[in-house]
């Protein structure tokens, strides 16, 4: 017990709480920014512009080419604050560059694909530019993690979602779907306003890496790629119920049953963002990691199953909050619950410790196989057993993937040696 106490004293030490709390409170802004959309601008025009934006919410990702991943990992193991300085000046030029080429690839190709609505041809052009500020919005917050600087990075998640909603108000109101449009461009651009000077970073103090090869590049468009393929895999459910059984009230119903188990996942989030800076500076340290894992491991077991003890007395009531009729699925309900704490105890971790020792391929391999499956799966469960077929398959995939993770690190780390870059 011990031990874990100074895991959860480690975590405070790091500003944890800090993180944990914008996270709560981002989401909740988050959650009104749509909800004040909604309330704007009508529900047709309000549909096309998400649906583009979608499209290019799995795009992203590859803002950069994942150079941003490539800061997180290959700058935590930098010693001192002049080569973090440097790397990060790397990666802004050469990021915002590859993500210009990237916006221009979007823009042709979103006027030869025959979208089914109307203009969506023009959000998908316009709201590609997106992907520039979201970038540099990305390494901005890295930058801040790997200065051990988690009140920043907080106050920025804080302010983004402040400015959201301020912007979505007031565009909406203006111009309707094409404000809505433009406040989630110019969002991500004040921010960066904002908080840029806070790096005092300069420019003429920079000096040449020796590691930014083809193998760093690499590393972070796998990353990219990893991230894609776990956001299509949290997706699928949803595609492939509104496909088999043809039923938007059963889509409708997946969706918000699954809200409460899904949510659950930001408490793993939050230590992982937390602590992945700390960890992977330590990361040739075996001892460090072991324990680490250990306490990890130990923490999230008890509070999966303080999650399952109340889901299991109080399903029906949760759902009950949500609508009346959804009480019936208290079984769905629980089967996601049971599959939320395979990530939080293996895959929250594991997937990022392969992320740390540079193996960051592996969870995308892991990822595709995994989406695979999951579509295996349904195909031969979501028609007999309905949205409780798509839960099963759903909480199978997350222990799954979390246990393969597992594994694939504990043989990894055996052979893990000194280089320090690989």
């Amino acid at each position: 017990m011990k031990g874990l106490q100074q895991f959860i004293l480690n975590f405070l030490n790091r500003s944890g709480v800090y993180i944990f709390g914008a996270t709560i409170i981002s989401r909740l802004l988050s959650f009104s920014a749509s909800w004040i959309a909604l309330q704007l601008i009508p529900n047709k025009e309000l549909g096309i512009v998400l649906f583009a934006f979608n499209i290019i919410g799995f795009i992203i990702p590859f803002g950069g080419l994942g150079l941003h991943q490539s800061l997180l990992r290959y700058g935590a193991l930098l010693k001192t604050e002049e080569e973090k300085n440097s790397l990060f000046i790397y990666v802004l030029k050469n990021g915002t560059i590859s993500s210009f080429f990237l916006v221009l690839l979007i823009i042709i190709s979103s006027f030869l694909i025959p979208f089914q609505f109307v203009n969506t041809a023009y959000y998908v052009a316009f709201l590609s530019f997106v992907i520039i500020p979201q970038y540099l919005l990305s390494i901005l917050k890295i930058q801040f993690r790997l200065k051990h600087n988690n009140k920043a990075f907080s106050y920025l998640e804080i302010v983004y979602n402040i400015l959201l909603i301020i912007s979505v108000s007031i565009l909406s109101y203006l111009f309707n779907s094409k404000g809505y449009a433009i406040a989630l461009f110019i969002t991500p651009c004040l921010t960066i306003l904002f908080f840029i000077k806070k790096l005092n970073i300069h420019h003429s103090k920079k000096i040449v890496l020796n590691f930014t090869n083809l193998a760093f590049w690499k590393y972070g468009f796998f990353a990219s790629l990893a991230v894609s393929t776990t956001q299509f895999l949290f997706a699928i459910d949803i595609l492939l119920i509104g496909y088999l059984l043809n039923n938007a009230e059963a889509v409708t119903q997946y969706k918000y049953i699954s809200l409460i188990p899904f949510s659950l996942l930001l408490l793993s989030k939050t230590f992982i963002t937390t602590d992945f800076v700390a960890f992977t500076e330590k990361i040739y340290d075996k001892n460090y990691i072991n324990n680490y894992m250990k306490r990890y491991m130990l923490f999230f077991t008890f509070i999966s199953f303080g999650i399952y003890g109340i889901s299991f007395l109080f399903s029906k009531q949760l759902l009950f909050l949500l609508d009346a009729s959804f009480t019936q699925y208290s079984d769905t309900f629980l089967i996601l619950i049971v599959g939320i704490c395979g990530i939080l105890i293996f895959r929250g971790l594991y997937g990022n410790l392969l992320s740390s020792i540079g193996k960051v391929h592996i969870n995308y391999y892991i990822s595709s196989i995994a989406l695979l499956l999951n579509i295996i799966s349904n195909y031969y469960l979501i028609p007999k057993y309905g949205i409780k077929g798509a839960a099963l398959t759903s909480a199978f995939i997350m222990w799954f993937t979390g246990i393969f993770s597992y594994v694939w690190f504990l043989v990894l780390y055996k052979k893990f040696n000194d280089v320090a870059y690989t």
